[in-house]
Formats: C-alpha cells, structure tokens, sequence
C-alpha cells in the first residue's frame, strides 16, 4: 500500500527483491506527501516513480548501489570537493534523483542540506561508509559555482 501511496507499482514482495526490503514504508510515504504532496516536484515524481516498470527498478537499485560503491571510494581515495572528479560524481548523484523529478542547483543543494540535518539520511550513507553523508554534502555543494 505504502508502495503505491507513493507511486510504486510493487509489490511488498517485489520490493524485498529488488530492495532487501519493503523500501517504502508507509510512515515515510505519508510523511513525504505531507510535506510536499502539494508541489508540482511531488507530481512529477509520482507520474515518474508510477510509470517504471519491475525491470526499471532493478536498474534504478543496481545504479544506484554502484553510485554509492563509488562514493565511498572517492571519499577513502580523498577525492576533494570541486575537483573534476568530485563534480562528475556530484552530477551522477543529481542524474539518479532527475530519474523521478527535475532537480536544479538549489533543490540538489537543499537534498545536501537534509542528509546532513536527517538522522535517516546520516545512517543510509554511514551504513556504507563512516561520514559519507558529508562527503556527499561537500560534493554537492562544491559542484556549484556560488
């Protein structure tokens, strides 16, 4: 239910496949549409998340998955922020959010701002790699010229 609250056409049992779990609670899926139900972004996303098929999803986790490998490397390697190759992991980070919404500078800046401010956030990242939520901040945020 949660799933399709937010625009997922899975299954709890496809989502445990794909995601190890059912990745869309219904605690964050009602939070997430109280707080931005009403945007023009929310729409966008459900329209987009709502369209992809199982197979979508497969590909969107597998990317993913392989983003985050990455990150925690630049981060071990002492990628600095701004560098080219921080700038183009910044990029793939937005492209993978522009999967289900347009996402500008400021709005890619703000999601920087909440994974350090979301305790949620802070735990997803650290789960691969101790202070990857500020790595990916720094990056982000670097990425933009102010």
């Amino acid at each position: 239910m949660a799933g399709h609250r937010s625009g997922i056409q899975l299954t709890p049992e496809e989502q445990v496949e794909i995601f190890g779990s059912t990745a869309f609670s219904e605690a964050c899926a009602a939070k997430a549409e109280e707080r931005w139900g009403d945007t023009d972004v929310w729409k966008q996303s459900q329209q987009r998340a709502g369209a992809l098929t199982k197979q979508d999803w497969q590909q969107l986790k597998a990317e993913g998955d392989t983003l985050l490998v990455d990150l925690a490397d630049a981060k071990r390697d002492g990628v600095e922020p701004g560098s080219d190759g921080a700038n183009a992991l910044a990029s793939r980070h937005r492209d993978s959010i522009e999967r289900f919404y347009d996402c500008t500078p400021q709005m890619h800046g703000a999601l920087a701002e909440m994974y350090l401010a979301d305790q949620r956030f802070m735990r997803y990242y650290a789960d691969v790699e101790p202070g990857l939520a500020r790595f990916v901040h720094d990056i982000i945020v670097a990425s933009y010229p102010t």
